[in-house]
């Protein structure tokens, strides 16, 4: 599961081929604004799809923010994917953000469930519910349950995860990717301390992830 952090996602080789052969084509055979605003488009795919390796904080206890983004909730909810009462840290991803889902701790994958849904705006809250997703629940070396949830957004329209029941994550291991604007949701225990409050700017790198509890997980 190990990923090499080329730079470039590898979800997005594809992609930034496509737009950089037509932004070519267009310069030979077209030129002007047309090849121009061609680039244009080529840099933003090349921007979203980018990649870069984390240093990945190794403090005890700590939970890591899945993603790079804005807090956007922090509240006590019902866990519906361990049916638990838990505590709901939602980071949203806009377009400009590196969309690389990395797993919160150390853990092993106790199941992941897909949900089809809808496409509505990642950033309201009927999102976590009514949206495409996918439930990653992992189970620490103690016992203690995270749920990670890949929320699909407005122009998000497709959730890729790579793990499966039965898989050995480290903190920090890339585990997905979701393409075009999104979120991810986690669910701590009650008894977790949340570091965050919404408006943060997190990124998956941070000191306790900044999405993170201090505790003897």
């Amino acid at each position: 599961m190990n990923y090499p952090h080329p730079v470039i996602a590898r979800e997005g080789w594809p992609f930034l081929a496509g737009s950089v052969v037509i932004a070519l084509l267009l310069s030979i055979f077209a030129g002007g604004i047309i090849a121009f605003l061609a680039w244009i488009i080529a840099l933003f795919v090349l921007q979203f799809f980018r990649d870069p390796a984390r240093e990945i904080p190794q403090d005890f206890g700590a939970v890591l923010s899945p993603a790079d983004g804005r807090i956007v909730a922090v509240e006590r909810v019902n866990d519906p994917y361990v049916q638990r009462e838990a505590i709901k840290v939602s980071v949203f991803m806009n377009v400009f953000k590196v969309h690389s889902n990395r797993s919160p701790v150390d853990g092993t994958v106790q199941q992941v469930r897909y949900f089809p849904g809808k496409f509505v705006n990642a950033d309201l809250d009927k999102a976590f519910t009514e949206n495409e997703r996918n439930a990653v629940w992992l189970k620490t070396a103690n016992g203690t349950d995270i749920t990670s949830v890949q929320v699909a957004g407005l122009i998000a329209r497709r959730i890729l995860c790579y793990v499966k029941a039965g898989d050995v994550l480290t903190r920090g291991q890339r585990y997905g990717f979701i393409r075009f604007g999104s979120r991810v949701d986690v669910y701590l225990p009650l008894d977790a301390s949340v570091k965050v409050s919404i408006g943060d700017k997190v990124s998956a790198h941070n000191h306790l992830g900044s999405v993170g509890v201090k505790r003897l997980l």
